[in-house]
């Protein structure tokens, strides 16, 4: 365990810094918020501040490891937040929290057992999430699956504000959880069109309706529409992780 001179050394950290990359690399495939440079250096820094501990033979590795594993909790917790009634961002929290460990376990000198952790976090995300979407596929009736859909409300240039704010407002009173809100200009007219996408658990359409009906009453809105549409890569990171 002990650093035995600058070539053991950077062995350690040249291992944590391949092992965090494979990591980092799924999840940047997968266009996840943490990606190949923030697993990497995740990876390094755990594997610095315990080999760093490892170059005095008084040092104690281990309690250099357990201080990781709390500082890295504040990391962690930087990428979970909550929409409406769901938490996004856990699947990355628990990433980056084990890759942490596997870096602990490199700048340790721990190779083997380091390539062990990598390979079973990538089993995670590479081979279980087909499983993972086929229970998904067949989840009873009963149990909330997640819907993306789009909101359109084609209103005057002047009052768009105004109508981007009474859409998110009924969105949030139809306790549906709002994804992105954002303006497109109509071509060849002096309107402009609010587009919200928004996440639905369970059956929709009272909820959808109930938006629709708030908004079409709005002075200046000349039309409201929704429609289910597939989320964007964005949109599969914010909502919650399979």
């Amino acid at each position: 365990m002990i650093v035995a001179n600058i070539e053991d050394y950077a062995l350690r950290i040249i291992v944590a810094l391949v092992l965090g990359s494979l990591i980092g690399a799924e999840r940047q495939f997968h266009q996840r918020l943490a990606g190949m440079r923030t697993n990497a250096l995740v990876c390094v820094g755990a594997a610095l501040f315990v080999s760093n501990s490892a170059l005095d033979p008084r040092g104690d590795p281990m309690r250099i490891a357990a201080q990781v594993v709390s500082g890295i909790g504040f990391l962690a917790g930087a990428v979970i937040f909550r929409e409406g009634f769901t938490v996004q961002g856990l699947n990355t929290a628990a990433t980056l929290w084990a890759t942490a460990a596997v870096g602990s376990l490199a700048g340790a000198g721990y190779f083997i057992e380091a390539a062990v952790g990598t390979a079973v976090i990538l089993f995670v995300h590479v081979v279980l999430r087909p499983h993972i979407g086929a229970i998904n596929a067949r989840t009873d009736s009963g149990a909330e699956v997640l819907t993306t859909f789009e909101f359109h409300a084609v209103c005057r240039q002047d009052i768009e504000e105004r109508v981007r704010t009474a859409l998110i407002a009924a969105v949030r009173q139809a306790k549906i959880s709002l994804l992105a809100v954002y303006s497109d200009d109509v071509v060849q007219t002096s309107l402009v069109e609010v587009v919200a996408d928004v996440a639905i658990g369970g059956p929709a359409d009272a909820q959808l309706e109930s938006v629709v009906t708030k908004l079409g009453i709005e002075p200046g809105v000349t039309s409201v529409s929704w429609k289910q549409v597939p989320p964007t890569a964005a949109e599969r990171e914010m909502l919650p992780e399979t």
